[in-house]
């Protein structure tokens, strides 16, 4: 049983300990995201939900305003715009001190969210395939970004996806894309390997099975699994079912050294935090 290594990352000047774990609650501002509980798209719904996951024990509010499911329709980025100011007025209004993530992969949004309303973390899940002008972005933004690896895009992720070995082939998008992001001067970087972006069921547990081998950077690493198909696909059920599997699987990545876990249900969540720790502490 691996403990988190002891990162931290600054969160507007502040540094946020990540020697135990954390839990970053999903907020979509989108009508077609895969989880129909993680939708909210008026001010009240929005502000009902930030209260929910603050409540429950989120330390960071993942907020997206694009789907990432797997064939999912493009959103301009004016669009995008518009929905991450709408509910990014509203957190800040109801909950100026949340930290708060913006799930985007282009570049001009990443820089209008923390430019006008502060946000604190980028979380790309292209890794900057999708926006050639992302990393020097972020790097000139000075926030903790996000490094998802994603085969294709998410129109195409799941179109038969080929790795000649699937852990080999994530530690070398990594090294390469981690070595252009210092060489631009981006300071905190979080790993995440980015189960069912680009992956069949055996490619994701694969990649679980060897989590580990990702410290090899020396960053912390983000796992989101949260009630995704490579659960309830093996288990034969919906997402609406996966919880049980989608706990199970967060254990699992706990164990292996993850840092931060993207959530849709977070005092499940943070309670497997609480239980896991509690082992760590009594060993």
């Amino acid at each position: 049983m691996q403990q988190p290594t002891p990162y931290t990352v600054n969160i507007r000047g502040r540094l946020m300990d990540l020697s135990v774990p954390r839990v970053m609650g999903i907020l979509n501002v989108t009508p077609d995201s895969f989880y129909a509980e993680s939708r909210q798209q008026t001010d009240d719904a929005i502000a009902a939900r930030a209260e929910q996951l603050l409540a429950e024990g989120a330390d960071i509010i993942d907020l997206g305003a694009c789907s990432s499911r797997p064939g999912a329709d493009d959103v301009p980025a004016d669009e995008e715009k518009r929905r991450l100011a709408a509910a990014l007025r509203v957190i800040r209004r109801h909950h100026p001190e949340a930290v708060v993530s913006i799930d985007t992969f282009r570049a001009e949004v990443a820089a209008y969210c923390v430019e006008a309303f502060g946000a604190d973390i980028i979380n790309d899940i292209s890794g900057g395939a999708l926006d050639a002008d992302m990393f020097a972005t972020v790097a000139r933004l000075g926030v903790p970004y996000v490094l998802t690896h994603l085969q294709g895009t998410p129109q195409t992720m799941q179109q038969a996806p080929h790795y000649e070995h699937i852990v080999a082939d994530v530690l070398r998008y990594f090294s390469e894309r981690v070595t252009w992001l210092r060489e631009l001067g981006q300071k905190d970087i979080i790993l995440d390997p980015g189960f069912g972006f680009g992956k069949t069921l055996e490619h994701n547990y694969q990649l679980m099975a060897h989590l580990d081998e990702l410290h090899t950077f020396g960053l912390p690493l983000l796992v989101g699994v949260s009630r995704k198909s490579l659960i309830y696909q093996l288990l034969g059920t919906t997402p609406e079912g996966a919880l049980g599997g989608t706990i199970a699987l967060q254990t699992l990545a706990l164990t292996k050294g993850a840092s931060l876990l993207r959530v849709h249900d977070v005092r499940e969540a943070a309670e497997t935090i609480r239980i896991v720790k509690k082992c760590w502490e009594s060993n």
